[in-house]
């Protein structure tokens, strides 16, 4: 069965443009439009991969992180943080959090965000 990754983004756009990538690819995707949606949506079913915007309402792609490595059950999810912040400090603060990788949207291209998953996966 296809690895099914779930897309935590609030701008409709970015969410439309990488579940298309995504799915195109052969990934099964589920979609949240804020953290705190994404968070739920965990709770309820598995998935092998979070990739996740991080200024979203309601909670942050920072805290999701945390939160995910915190959890017994899904501390070892693997988490691909993209995001419009580019500044050195965002970069450490998503790796602090426990993300795998941090991927900034303006070098964004779907061969870096695929090749990325693939590792993770």
């Amino acid at each position: 069965a296809p690895s099914t990754i779930l897309v935590a983004d609030d701008s409709f756009t970015t969410r439309s443009l990488e579940r298309n990538i995504l799915e195109t690819a052969g990934y099964t995707v589920r979609v949240a439009a804020d953290g705190m949606e994404a968070w739920l949506l965990l709770q309820r079913e598995p998935v092998d991969l979070v990739v996740s915007d991080v200024m979203m309402p309601h909670m942050t792609g920072f805290e999701l992180t945390s939160r995910i490595r915190g959890d017994k059950r899904l501390g070892n999810l693997p988490v691909v943080l993209v995001t419009a912040q580019e500044s050195p400090q965002d970069r450490e603060q998503g790796l602090a959090a426990g993300a795998d990788a941090y991927l900034v949207k303006s070098a964004f291209d779907q061969d870096n965000l695929l090749t990325t998953i693939g590792r993770l996966i």
